[in-house]
């Protein structure tokens, strides 16, 4: 999608951080923005910021329930008349362990971060299918859904999930010319990780060394404003990878080759298993890079 002017984009999790940055430079494109967020206080602030901005429109919502969902894209629909663009950016951090029988926070970080995410585009894309425009979808991820994140198998979990999901969505989109992108942030300027002032408050042992370095990493993160830049960018090229940090360039480079290295080389293949991969693998390419409308 190559033009944003007079164009609507509906961006969760739009009141702070990521989500702000994408709509606020949505807002400088010409397009409209639906910032739908949770959070009363980030609402509240982001009204303040772009006071008497008439492409601005806020909403209260939980992505978590499709319900409110539903609700919050209908009055999109009686504000703005459409939806282009689609942006799902609303997450919660949090621990939930992958060996422990606690499920409280898991549940919460897989509602929020992955349910938020399905139930965002189910409920939405229809929508931009049938206005037959073309339009873009931006799933945010995170690097913890490339790479492992110690202590934090929910969080990974649901990352993990998102990207998987926005690879079949791509799919399945691409008929309509609409565009999809996967964005997998590192260390960003928002509220999903508390930075104090010093690091007095860390817990002693391992976890208290890599708490200690992250609250580091965190405080010379990316400026939000700069992913949304990039996130324009990354819509007007149809772009799936949104990828920011290129601290993690060589560990992915790793992790692949080390993947690529674990086949198993002395079964054979039948030609009928190749022949099928052939032909999966061909429609899975032409959708992949199929153009969008734009």
């Amino acid at each position: 999608m190559k033009n944003f002017a007079g164009k609507v984009a509906f961006v969760t999790g739009g009141a702070s951080g990521i989500g702000l940055g994408m709509a606020r430079n949505f807002l400088a494109e010409g397009m409209k923005v639906v910032m739908a967020d949770w959070n009363e206080d980030h609402l509240a602030e982001a009204r303040d910021i772009l006071k008497g901005n008439n492409a601005a429109h806020f909403i209260k919502v939980n992505v978590a329930d499709r319900d409110d969902v539903r609700r919050a894209a209908q009055e999109t629909l009686d504000v703005f008349g459409k939806i282009h663009v689609l942006c799902n950016n609303a997450g919660v951090g949090g621990n939930g362990a992958a060996d422990d029988d606690e499920f409280e926070e898991w549940d919460r970080m897989i509602a929020v971060n992955f349910g938020g995410v399905v139930n965002g585009t189910k409920i939405i894309s229809p929508i931009i299918k049938a206005q037959g425009e073309g339009g873009h979808v931006v799933n945010t991820s995170s690097m913890a859904g490339i790479v492992p994140l110690p202590t934090m198998g929910a969080y990974q979990a649901s990352k993990f999930g998102v990207r998987g999901f926005t690879e079949a969505l791509r799919l399945s989109l691409a008929p309509h010319g609409i565009g999809v992108s996967c964005l997998f942030p590192g260390a960003v300027k928002t509220a999903l990780v508390p930075v104090p002032d010093d690091d007095s408050g860390a817990p002693e042992g391992d976890i208290g060394t890599f708490t200690k370095n992250l609250w580091a990493a965190m405080r010379v993160a990316v400026d939000p404003m700069d992913m949304g830049r990039i996130v324009v960018e990354a819509i007007r090229e149809n772009r799936f990878h949104i990828l920011t940090h290129r601290e993690f360039l060589d560990e992915v480079i790793e992790r692949h080759r080390r993947i690529e290295g674990d086949f198993v080389a002395d079964l054979p293949v039948p030609e009928a298993r190749a022949a099928f991969e052939r032909f999966r693998r061909e429609a899975v390419d032409n959708l992949w890079d199929r153009p969008v409308l734009d």
